[in-house]
Order: structure tokens, then C-alpha cells, then sequence
């Protein structure tokens, strides 16, 4: 699959270069020569290695904060609106309810009546990028994308990373804001700059503008489709040009996207469906995998094209378990209706029967606890209270005192806990550090018993699709055993939701999702990069 995915066709097409005299509009340059200048050429070599082996050790660059949040994190949310003369205004409403998807940077892209695309960007939340009304004014216009990120394929905190890219080639302008993760990123990369591609980011998204430069297909919607042929792994994309909107899904459906409608008709596209009610706009449907809809910002027409041929469906799972808003319906599912069955299963399969309580670790974990009191009967109380406004504590002094600022983010009830049996319900369990803090915590808040229930299977592998995931060897469920795991966070019992019965609950459709992170069943595997011929200098003989 990946190999077919990865098949790249040789093209000559030349791309347009920013005249030396031309102003700095802050797009990226898509530079191509068909004769490299001698300045250019650079000795090269490649070695190639077995697909498994391209498993990355960390398949992102994020490290995880040692007393912070020990959850895989989304990488990025999108939004798109064309239609509405506030199209800027709405997609920065948009972003802000898809904050959660990513909170390194933000930007947005907006088409003026003239045609002309114009994006602002910048680094932190989203209001922060915004703060400045006068950076919104600068986006007029009915027609706009935005894209809020943590880093996927690219450095971190890198402000010529943050989306989304406004590219200047030779039939126009085209932004682009991407959720996902290229795993043929390198070999495409790899190509494209032996044929003579010059690249401004260190994101995987730059390399789909290049491939539609470079194709030789007409019209725009031809280029996308034949760049998407090329590309393997998890994309969802929104393009905007001086009269269209394009939205595609990769035909696996990895990483959701959705589309409404506002009541003036105007089209809108998300990440999540919370994003669309924040702005009035009505669901309508899921953009298919492998589907390209296309909106004519003309007349409004929309029409839609299959991309590729059809494939398995393999939606990320982790979006139920924790991604999403709980308020959101993704893959044709509420959100937090998933999270309650799972929490219900895993009372049927794992109970606690000794148990007084069952408590949430917040935010996550809240449904799949409210789901386990439902199928056990025994009470839910909200026994921990997170603090969202602690910063990050390891950046205090000691350790001592760092200990003491993980108490801000989570603070036991005692009357709900003390001289209690506890069940602590969370969604996931990753490398362990933050349920060993909880059980600590609750043991000093006078808890007589810490029972862990996980409403997910054991987190094994990295994911190579768009979330930020340790190395596996940080993966504490990779490394131990149940027991181990159970020493070593210090609970009295520990149970997770097993593989099989989170299939259960998905029934005729359990196939259709990646559970990768569970089963290191890859649907797509990386590919490996093919060798580079030796490119010689012009100053060697």
C-alpha cells in the first residue's frame, strides 16, 4: 500500500521564482530548476532501510513535560468557510473551539474580492495570535482557512512552520491548511529536491505544494488529485484559491473532517462538528475518505470527486477515546456517547466490586467514569478537581516545590475521598507518570483503596498518523507487564479496556478503525527513501 502510495512520477515543470525585485509577500516561494546552478549542487547519498525499520523512535518532535499532562496530543484542527463576507472572523471563531487540537500556533488565510490570498500566523493560542484586531482587519474577504498545530512532521516553535502556507505558483495562489502526517514524507522530500525543488519549511505539508506545482495536470483540482496519489498516510486538507475551496480526506479517513452549512448558506468545514456549532452552521456529513468536495466561490456550487480508489477505512480510534470535544460528533458518532460505553465495558469486564465511588481523572475521563457508575451502581462523584490556570511546573526551582505545583492542576475533595474505596477512571494510560501523581495524591487525601480503570487497551506503539506519542520505549504498557504497570503506579487494582471488547462496542464497524497504538497493526507502513545519485560540484573535476 505504502509503496504504491509513494510511487512518484518524474516531471519538468518549472515553477515561477519571486523576480529579485518583486516585494516580500510573505509567501512561500516554490522554486524549481530543471538545470540546478553549480551553487546548488550538493553531494548526496541515501541508504535504505526495510520499511519497519523507518518506525521513528519519537515520531514527533515534542518532549512530554515531566509533571505535566501525560496524554498523546493531537497535532492539528482545521477550518475552513467560504460564503460569508465575516469568513476571517468566523475562522477565528472556529479555531478558538479547536483549540485543544493544537496549541503551539495559529493562522489564517482569507481570499479578498480581488482575488488576492493574504495569511496571518503566528506562535501560541489562538487569541494571542489574534489579540490585535487589527491582524483579523487584515484578512477581508468571504472566503478563508485557518489551522491551529503542535508539530508533526517539522521543528517545533518554529514560526515558518506554522500553518497555514500561502504559496505563490505559476497559475496563482493557493493556501493550504493540513492535519495529519506523511509517512513517505522523506522519500517525496527526497525526490522533489533532487529534481531541483527548493523547500522553505521543514514541514510535511510543503511537500504536497510542490507536488501540485510540479504536476502537469490541468486544472487545480487535476493537480490536487494527482499530488494526493503520491502522498501515504494521514491527511485531512483544506485549499483555498482566489474562487474555490477544496477539502480532502485521505482514503483511509485517518483524521476526521466535516462539513455544514450556515444559514446564509455559505459552507463551512471542521476539524470537529463543535466547531461548526459555535458559528450556527448545521452538520451535514463527513467529507468521504478519499474525497475531494470542491466549493465555487462564484456561485456556491459544490461538487465532489473521488480522489483515489476506494480503501479499509481506518479512522483513529484515539479521537473517541480522547481527542474530540465530548460535544462533537465524529466519524458519524457522539463523542461522548462512545466514552460512556467504554466506560461501561470496562465495569462489565473489569468491576470493582469492594469499591465505594468511582471518580474521573477531569477532563478526559469523565464519561467513561459516569458510563462505569452507570453499569456498576456504585456512586459518581467528581473527587478531583483540575486547576487550569497552574502554567507549567517544572519551571519552578526545586523539586520540592515542583511537587507541590502538580497540586494545583489536580486537587482531591476530601469528603468525596477520605476513608474511601476508589475507582479513578481514565481514558488512557501512556507512560504512567501522571496516574502514579493521582494515586499519591488521593492515598494522602485519606483514600483506604486506589482501584485504576483505563477505558482504552494498553498504548503500545507510537502512532504515525498525526498524534504525538512517545518512543515506545517510554510507553509504560510496552515495557511492563499488568503487575508492573500496577507496582509501579501504586494503585491496589489496575484493569484496561480490553482490544477485544472495544471492538465489541463498534461492532459490523471495528474493522474500519487504526488501533495501531493498541495492536501495532500499521495500515501504512513509512517508506523508505529511494537512494540519491551522486550530484557532483561544478568545481570538481
Amino acid at each position: 500500500m505504502a509503496a504504491a502510495a509513494a510511487a512518484i512520477t518524474t516531471h519538468s515543470s518549472r515553477l515561477l521564482r519571486r523576480s529579485a525585485a518583486a516585494p516580500d509577500t510573505g509567501h512561500l516561494q516554490l522554486r524549481c530548476s530543471t538545470k540546478p546552478s553549480p551553487f546548488e549542487l550538493r553531494h548526496r547519498a541515501a541508504l535504505l532501510a526495510p520499511a519497519r525499520a523507518l518506525l521513528p523512535d519519537r515520531v514527533t518532535p515534542f518532549s512530554f513535560d515531566e509533571d505535566g499532562d501525560d496524554h498523546p496530543r493531537e497535532e492539528c484542527g482545521v477550518f475552513g468557510v467560504i460564503g460569508d463576507p465575516d469568513a476571517s472572523s468566523l475562522c477565528y471563531l472556529g479555531l478558538q473551539k479547536l483549540q485543544h487540537r493544537g496549541e503551539e500556533g495559529a493562522g489564517i488565510a482569507a481570499a479578498a474580492a480581488d482575488g488576492k490570498l493574504k495569511s496571518v500566523t503566528g506562535l501560541g493560542l489562538v487569541g494571542d495570535v489574534f489579540r490585535d484586531p487589527a491582524r483579523l482587519a487584515k484578512l477581508p474577504g468571504d472566503a478563508a482557512v485557518g489551522h491551529v498545530r503542535y508539530s508533526t512532521a517539522g521543528a517545533a516553535a518554529s514560526l515558518r512552520n506554522v500553518q497555514p502556507f500561502l504559496a505563490a505558483y505559476r497559475f496563482g495562489q493557493v493556501a493550504v491548511a493540513h492535519n495529519g502526517n506523511l509517512v513517505n514524507y522523506q522519500a517525496l522530500r527526497n525526490r522533489l529536491e533532487a529534481q531541483g525543488s527548493i523547500f522553505n519549511t521543514s514541514s510535511d505539508t510543503e511537500v504536497i505544494l510542490h507536488l501540485i506545482a510540479t504536476s502537469l495536470s490541468r486544472p487545480l483540482l487535476s493537480r490536487i488529485c494527482d499530488a494526493c496519489e503520491r502522498l501515504a498516510g494521514a491527511y485531512s486538507l483544506l485549499f483555498l484559491t482566489a474562487d474555490k475551496l477544496f477539502a480532502v480526506r485521505d482514503p483511509f479517513g485517518f483524521r476526521p473532517l466535516v462539513m455544514g452549512r450556515r444559514p446564509n448558506g455559505a459552507v463551512v468545514f471542521a476539524s470537529e462538528t463543535c466547531a461548526l456549532d459555535l458559528i450556527d452552521a448545521t452538520y451535514e456529513r463527513e467529507v468521504e475518505p478519499g474525497e475531494v468536495v470542491v466549493v465555487d466561490r462564484r456561485d456556491m456550487s459544490v461538487s465532489s470527486s473521488c480522489l483515489v480508489p476506494h480503501r479499509s477505512r481506518k479512522s483513529c480510534v484515539f479521537e473517541h477515546i480522547y481527542f474530540a470535544l465530548p460535544n462533537s460528533v465524529v466519524f458519524g458518532h457522539a463523542v461522548h456517547e462512545r466514552r460512556n460505553a467504554y466506560g461501561r465495558a470496562l465495569a462489565e469486564e473489569s468491576p470493582a466490586p469492594s469499591a465505594d465511588v468511582v471518580i474521573p481523572v477531569p477532563d478526559s475521563g469523565f464519561y467513561a467514569a459516569l458510563g462505569f457508575s452507570q453499569a456498576s451502581g456504585l456512586e459518581f462523584q467528581q473527587g478531583l478537581i483540575r486547576w487550569h490556570y497552574s502554567g507549567r511546573s517544572f519551571i519552578q526551582p526545586s523539586q520540592a516545590i515542583r511537587d507541590l505545583a502538580v497540586k494545583l492542576k489536580l486537587a482531591p475533595v476530601r469528603g468525596v475521598i477520605t476513608g474511601k474505596s476508589v475507582v479513578v477512571v481514565d481514558d488512557s494510560l501512556v507512560r504512567g507518570t501522571t496516574s502514579s501523581k493521582i494515586v499519591r495524591l488521593l492515598r494522602d487525601a485519606g483514600a483506604r483503596e486506589v482501584h485504576m480503570r483505563i477505558a482504552s487497551p494498553p498504548v503500545i506503539g507510537s502512532c504515525l498518523y498525526g498524534i504525538d506519542t512517545p518512543s515506545e520505549g517510554e510507553l509504560i504498557s510496552n515495557r511492563m507487564d499488568l503487575e508492573g504497570v500496577r507496582r509501579t503506579i501504586g494503585c491496589d487494582s489496575l484493569a484496561f479496556l480490553s482490544l477485544d471488547k472495544l471492538h465489541s462496542i463498534y461492532g459490523d464497524e471495528a474493522h474500519e478503525l487504526c488501533d495501531a497504538c493498541f495492536s501495532r497493526n500499521y495500515p501504512v507502513m513509512p517508506t523508505a527513501p529511494e537512494p540519491v545519485p551522486d550530484l557532483v560540484s561544478a568545481f570538481e573535476d
